[in-house]
């Protein structure tokens, strides 16, 4: 009997084996991806050159570093000679880019079989991606991939990665309870702006860590179909995550709060692409987003010269409409406001248990304070540090409009085709101003920077101060995927003392070490400040109800 019950055993251990083997046979065959189509290019056997001002050009196009710090790239043609010249350029920044993302995606999930597990579902959930991105886009980001680096190929292929790199902003919806995605955006117009012009703020919250937002990129396009645009960018990305284009039309992402999808759509970046190359008013933005299907939810600030005012189109896998906000201002969050979505079930909850309606209000709080906007008062609001009132709410919480996590901030004027974009870190560096008209006329003057010096907006020097300098000691440990390695708990505190997540790192630390009755203090003083998040509450209360019964 006992041999007979082994050899069943067996047998049954034996068949989940081949259905496992089957199974990732069958991911990699229906996951594997397949190069487009792609037009000859004009760019074939030229290589790059570089002048003795750093400047690295591929015949029309360019690449330079400027002395604000930031990248500039230039690229023109058809898409796929667009996505060459720009692969070709920054192949340097791509392996570092690269290098970086995947170095904060095994911080985030350090053991291998996690990591090869998370691989073969991506490759299985994105199985379609290709299905859902225009052929011209595929075409680009095939010729980017032409340049990455084959080190990364035990992810999988170079085209592959890519394409797969364009949805991480949609992947970051699932991960929002880690604070890598909580963007603030605002516009003004009409009495509402000091000379009656729409004015457009945002911080892109977006973080992979400091390494991966180190290397921003302004690219501007001269494509051979629709506008010439700029959009602020990392290595790699052909996807807009903000940028304006020549008919003064801008674009920004804030994520909304998603169900779990079910499977691959068009990433939300590509078709903010396709907007800001495409249209250049509200109703062509709007027509186009109607055309796609996304697979996260996703608000997308639409500016516009043309109808000098902005508007918010609201996406979800299943609804697309249009906010238009109050009679000259609008903001933007990370929930929905246009009656076809705020009720949601989804939303409602999200507005309750998030930081998105705190930041909300703030936004709304500073500008009834400020009075009529402008540029100045624009990036006084996107570095703002406090709560509601102007209380304090501790460095780096979720609630603030400045989080200290930015991947970008920047402000733009569509009448007058000119933005500004802050230099590191985050949104405490200058803003640098650049003008598309400008720039898209120098292309026989590119010995000379680009950016318009005389209307550069000076860095905040919070930035030189000791709680700047304490708060980046306590960045090293601020989310649920640093390591604790060498924390000491108590310089934790004096880091960073009005911030609930001082308390609740320490909390969780001397727990882990079984120190019950300072964890139970921590956490009672972590219940004493501003909390971003209902589930961090919740977190911090289970865990003093551990303590107290220990």
């Amino acid at each position: 009997m006992h041999r007979k019950i082994l050899h069943i055993f067996f047998r049954i251990a034996l068949s989940i084996i081949i259905l496992i083997v089957v199974l990732l046979i069958y991911i990699a065959i229906v996951a594997r991806v397949s190069a487009p189509v792609v037009p000859a290019s004009d760019l074939s056997g030229k290589e790059v050159t570089e002048t003795d001002t750093g400047l690295y050009k591929l015949q029309n196009n360019w690449f330079r570093k400027s002395d604000n710090g930031f990248y500039e790239l230039y690229v023109q043609g058809n898409a796929f000679d667009c996505g060459v010249a720009y692969g070709q350029l920054t192949k340097e920044l791509l392996y570092s880019q690269e290098l970086a993302f995947t170095g904060q995606i095994e911080r985030m999930i350090p053991s291998k079989s996690w990591l090869n597990t998370m691989k073969v579902f991506v490759g299985w959930f994105n199985r379609d991606l290709e299905n859902y991105i225009p052929l011209e886009n595929k075409q680009e980001i095939y010729g980017v991939s032409l340049s990455a680096s084959p080190d990364f190929n035990y992810i999988s292929g170079a085209y592959q990665r890519m394409l797969n790199y364009h949805a991480a902003h949609d992947i970051g919806h699932a991960l929002q309870n880690l604070s890598l995605v909580g963007c603030t955006s605002f516009a003004t117009w009409g009495d509402a702006s000091e000379d009656s012009l729409l004015i457009i703020g945002r911080n892109f919250d977006f973080y992979m860590g400091d390494e991966f937002a180190k290397d921003k990129i302004i690219a501007f396009y001269h494509p051979d179909q629709g506008h010439s645009f700029a959009m602020i960018t990392f290595a790699g990305m052909t996807g807009v995550l903000s940028g304006m284009n020549t008919a003064g039309l801008t674009v920004t992402l804030n994520a909304a709060k998603s169900e779990i999808p079910s499977g691959s759509a068009t990433p939300v970046s590509i078709l903010a692409r396709q907007i800001l190359q495409y249209a250049s008013t509200i109703d062509e933005a709007f027509a186009i987003a109607n055309t796609y299907k996304t697979f996260v939810s996703e608000s997308f600030l639409i500016g516009s010269a043309r109808d000098g005012k902005a508007a918010v189109i609201e996406k979800t896998p299943e609804v697309c409409t249009i906010y238009h906000g109050q009679k000259n201002s609008i903001i933007c969050a990370n929930h929905f406001q246009s009656d076809s979505l705020k009720d949601t079930e989804v939303n409602k909850k999200h507005i309750e248990t998030s930081a998105s309606a705190y930041r909300y209000e703030r936004v709304e709080e500073l500008l009834h304070q400020n009075g009529k906007n402008n540029v100045g008062k624009t990036v006084d609001i996107l570095r703002d540090k406090q709560g509601l009132g102007g209380v304090e709410i501790g460095l780096g919480n979720e609630k603030s409009i400045c989080q200290l996590i930015a991947h970008h901030s920047i402000i733009f004027v569509p009448a007058k085709k000119q933005f500004w974009i802050a230099a590191a870190p985050y949104q405490l560096g200058a803003f640098y101003c650049y003008d598309l008209d400008s720039v898209f006329s120098k292309q026989t003057k590119l010995n000379e920077e680009i950016y318009s010096e005389d209307r550069t907006i000076p860095k905040d020097y919070f930035s030189e101060t000791k709680a700047f300098i304490d708060f980046q000691k306590f960045n090293r440990y601020r989310f649920p995927f640093s390591s604790k390695e060498g924390m000491n708990p108590d310089s934790i505190v004096a880091w960073n003392p009005e911030c609930y997540l001082s308390h609740m790192i320490t909390a969780d630390y001397y727990y882990e070490h079984k120190e019950y009755k300072k964890a139970e203090e921590a956490c009672r003083n972590a219940l004493t400040k501003e909390i971003a998040t209902e589930q961090e509450r919740e977190h911090i209360e289970k865990l003093l109800i551990e303590c107290v019964h220990q």
